[in-house]
C-alpha cells in the first residue's frame, strides 16, 4: 500500500446546477463518453483511497443509479438540504461512521479535467510538507473572479484565501487561485467541521472556514500548484461543458499521437476516454470514435466515419461509415457509405462496400458484399461474393429469421433471400432471383419468371410518344440495313 494512500476521497455532487438549464442533473452531463462526476470518480480511484464517498442531493436516486451502473462499489452520502460544502463533507464523514485516520481529499463533482496525477501530487505535497490542509491551487493568466492564494513570503505557507471582491489591489495582482480541491488531515478536519459557523449571508457551512480554524489553532496550511490551470475548471453551463469537451478531446488525441497514432486533423476528430489505439493506426478528418472502440495498428479510419463500441482489425480500411458494436477483421474493407449495426462481424479481408447495411451478420474470410445490399440476421461463409442490390429478407412482420450462405458461393445481382433459407457451399444463384427454398451445394438456383417479349406493344399502347417514334426509326434503320 502506498504511503500516500488517502484514507478517503469525498466527491461533492449534491448540487442541482440550475445554470445548465436541463432536466439532467449537472454532474450527469456527459463529455467524452463519461459523466462529469464519472470523470472525477475515475481520477479519485487512481489514488486507491481506502474509502470513496460521493455526496448526492439533487436527483439523488438518479445519480446513485448512475454510479452503481458505471462505478460499482462507490459509496454515497445523502445531503437532504444543500447547506454548504462544509455540511456536505460532514454528511460524507457521517457515512463513513468515523473520523478518518489519514488524509481526506475533497473534490468537486463538476471538474472533469482534473487528473489522477494532479490529485496524487496534491496528496504527496500534503504529506511531505506536514500540512493540516493543503489547497490545490493554479496559476492562471487572468484571476478575475477567483479567490486568491496569499502566501507567507518566507515559508510559502498559505495565510489566506481572499475572494476577488474583498481583495486589495496588491492581492488582485496575485495569479495563484483556489480550485476548491483540498487535502485534509482527517482527524483535524472532523474536529474543525464541528466548529464551522453559519453566520454568513447564505447561512451555510463553508468548507473554506476550516482553513481559518486550523490556521488559528497553529496548524500549517499549504498549497500544491496544478501543472495545468485548465484542470481545475468547473462546469456550470453548456458553454463551459463544450469548452471542457474540446480541452479533454485534445488531451486524448495528444496522448494517442504521442503513442504512435496518426491523427491527420485533430480539430475535426472526436474521441471518448474509453477509445484505445495501437501504434500506426491512422485517423482521417471528420471521424468520431466513441465508447469502447479499439483501432488496431495499420488500420485506417475515416474520413467522415462514426464508430461506437467497434473493433477495427490491423490493416483494415473504414471509409465514410457508421458502425456500432461491430467487429471489422484484419485487412477488411468497409464503405464508403456503409452502415454496420450491432452484431456485425467481418472476417479477415472481407468487404462491406458502398451503400451496404449489415445487422447481426457474420461475414467470412475474403467474402465480399460490394454494393447496394442489406444483410441482416445472416451467416456467410468464406470467399463468397454477394451480387449488387441483394436483400436478406429477415422479417416476416412478427419474427426475425436467419439466412445461411456457404463458402465459395456466387449470388446474382438483385437477389432476395427470404429467410429462413440456406444456400450450400459452392452454389450459384441467378440474377433477379427470389430464393425461398434451400439451394443444395454446387447447384444453380433460378427463381424468376421467364422473359416474354410482346412485339409492337409501344406502338399500340403509346402511339405518338417519343418511345414510339424512336422504335419506329430503329425499325426503319433495321429494314434499310436488311
Amino acid at each position: 500500500m502506498s504511503a500516500n494512500r488517502p484514507a478517503a476521497v469525498v466527491v461533492l455532487a449534491a448540487g442541482e446546477g440550475t445554470r445548465m438549464k436541463s432536466k439532467t442533473p449537472k454532474v450527469l452531463h456527459d463529455i467524452a463518453g463519461r459523466s462529469l462526476v464519472g470523470h472525477v470518480v475515475s481520477a479519485a480511484r487512481e489514488l486507491d483511497p481506502q474509502d470513496l464517498v460521493v455526496v448526492v442531493g439533487h436527483a439523488s436516486e438518479q445519480v446513485k443509479e448512475h454510479l452503481s451502473a458505471h462505478f460499482p462499489g462507490t459509496r454515497t452520502a445523502y445531503q437532504a438540504e444543500q447547506n454548504g460544502t462544509g455540511h456536505a463533507v460532514r454528511m460524507a464523514l457521517g457515512e463513513l461512521g468515523h473520523a478518518p485516520q489519514g488524509t481526506v481529499v475533497v473534490v468537486c463533482g463538476d471538474t472533469p479535467l482534473l487528473s489522477g496525477e494532479t490529485l496524487g501530487a496534491l496528496v504527496a505535497t500534503h504529506a511531505a510538507d506536514g500540512n493540516a490542509v493543503t489547497v490545490l491551487s493554479a496559476e492562471v493568466p487572468d484571476a478575475t473572479g477567483y479567490g486568491r492564494i496569499v502566501r507567507d513570503a518566507a515559508s510559502g505557507a498559505v495565510t489566506a484565501i481572499v475572494e476577488h471582491k474583498d481583495a486589495s489591489d496588491a492581492e488582485r495582482a496575485i495569479l495563484e487561485i483556489n480550485s476548491g480541491v483540498f487535502a485534509f488531515d482527517g482527524q483535524l478536519l472532523a474536529d474543525a467541521l464541528g466548529k464551522v459557523r453559519t453566520d454568513n449571508v447564505q447561512g451555510e457551512e463553508y468548507l473554506t472556514d476550516v482553513l481559518g480554524i486550523l490556521r488559528e489553532a497553529g496548524h500549517r496550511v499549504g498549497a500544491s500548484v496544478a501543472g495545468d490551470h485548465r484542470e481545475i475548471l468547473g462546469i456550470n453551463n453548456r458553454l463551459q461543458l463544450t469548452e471542457a469537451r474540446g480541452l479533454l478531446n485534445r488531451r486524448l488525441l495528444e496522448r494517442a499521437m504521442l503513442a504512435g497514432v496518426t491523427v491527420v486533423d485533430p480539430s475535426s476528430v472526436l474521441v471518448d476516454v474509453s477509445v484505445t489505439f495501437e501504434p500506426d493506426a491512422v485517423v482521417h478528418p471528420g471521424t468520431q470514435l466513441l465508447g469502447a472502440t479499439h483501432i488496431c495498428g495499420d488500420a485506417e479510419v475515416g474520413p467522415n466515419t462514426r464508430l461506437r463500441d467497434t473493433t477495427v482489425g490491423s490493416g483494415a480500411r473504414v471509409d465514410n461509415t457508421v458502425a456500432e458494436s461491430a467487429v471489422i477483421g484484419e485487412g477488411a474493407s468497409v464503405g464508403p457509405f456503409a452502415y454496420l449495426r450491432p452484431g456485425t462481424r467481418l472476417g479477415v479481408r472481407a468487404k462491406a462496400g458502398t451503400y451496404v447495411e449489415m445487422k447481426n451478420a457474420s461475414i467470412g474470410e475474403g467474402t465480399k458484399v460490394p454494393h447496394l445490399s442489406y444483410v441482416g440476421d445472416a451467416t456467410i461463409g468464406d470467399f463468397t461474393n454477394i451480387g449488387a442490390a441483394s436483400v436478406f429478407v429477415n422479417y416476416d412482420g412478427e419474427s426475425k429469421h436467419h439466412t445461411t450462405i456457404g463458402s465459395h458461393c456466387k449470388t446474382g445481382s438483385d437477389n432476395m433471400f427470404v429467410a429462413p433459407v440456406t444456400v450450400g457451399d459452392g452454389a450459384y444463384t441467378a440474377a433477379g432471383s427470389v430464393i425461398t427454398k434451400d439451394v443444395p451445394p454446387g447447384s444453380l438456383a433460378v427463381a424468376r419468371g421467364q422473359q416474354r417479349n410482346i412485339e409492337g406493344w409501344v406502338a399500340r399502347k403509346r402511339p405518338g410518344s417519343a418511345a414510339a417514334q424512336a422504335a419506329a426509326e430503329a425499325g426503319r434503320q433495321f429494314s434499310d440495313e436488311g
